[in-house]
């Protein structure tokens, strides 16, 4: 625990697993963010390596924990309660600053940042999705006119079902309702609306991954420790 802790008068210290469980349940992420890997601090310590070897040593780091982002889940812990919280401020938390962002130390710290990042910017993240979505649909002109036109046709749907009542007739019902699902993937597929949707739910995983893979940590439970300390 060199790495954490100075040494003490009475000889106390903590095992790293624990003390990092402890950083995890008591909401203090960022610091595992900032705590550097292991591999990468005895690297420095290894005097007869060479400056070639140190290079490639780095730059096999760096590989190995961009490559960790492609094994990575970034749903795994993403709830529903996630979308019903408060959007995070685009600017100030989200965005943030240059000093916001920086290379994971570690593919460990990698995964802990995508998760934990997910979960906090979700609502900006499908922001995004939708935004990317609309961008798609405006310049594929003949996938809005699908987009539209299937929701016109379960509008005429819902219009005929009331006019009609055609609850009394729950065949013929059943039957306009398949009839309905099977015009709706026509003209969704004939006028390359999942195209438009495809390039948008890629787009925006990218930009997803890439922002919460390089977004520091930083303090979840900033104003209560600040209503604390007061």
């Amino acid at each position: 625990m060199g790495r954490v802790f100075t040494s003490n008068p009475l000889s106390l210290s903590v095992p790293d697993p624990a003390f990092e469980s402890w950083l995890r349940d008591s909401g203090y992420l960022e610091v595992l963010d900032n705590i550097p890997s292991s591999s990468s601090s005895a690297a420095p310590n290894t005097t007869a390596s060479t400056t070639s070897t140190t290079v490639t040593h780095g730059i096999l780091h760096y590989l190995w924990t961009l490559v960790s982002l492609f094994t990575v889940n970034p749903f795994s812990k993403l709830t529903t309660d996630d979308f019903s919280a408060a959007t995070p401020s685009w600017t100030r938390e989200f965005l943030g600053f240059l000093d916001s962002y920086a290379f994971p130390s570690s593919p460990e710290t990698l995964r802990l940042r995508v998760l934990e990042n997910v979960k906090r910017y979700a609502r900006n993240y499908a922001s995004l999705f939708i935004l990317f979505f609309a961008c798609s649909l405006y310049q594929m002109p003949l996938a809005l006119v699908g987009l539209l036109s299937s929701l016109a046709l379960w509008d005429f749907f819902k219009f005929s079902n009331e006019r009609w009542k055609l609850d009394q007739y729950p065949v013929i019902r059943q039957i306009l309702i398949r009839i309905a699902q099977c015009a709706t993937v026509v003209i969704l597929i004939s006028l390359n609306v999942q195209m438009a949707l495809f390039s948008a739910f890629a787009l925006s995983y990218a930009v997803m991954l890439l922002h919460a893979a390089f977004r520091k940590l930083t303090p979840a439970k900033q104003t209560s420790r600040g209503r604390s300390s007061t």
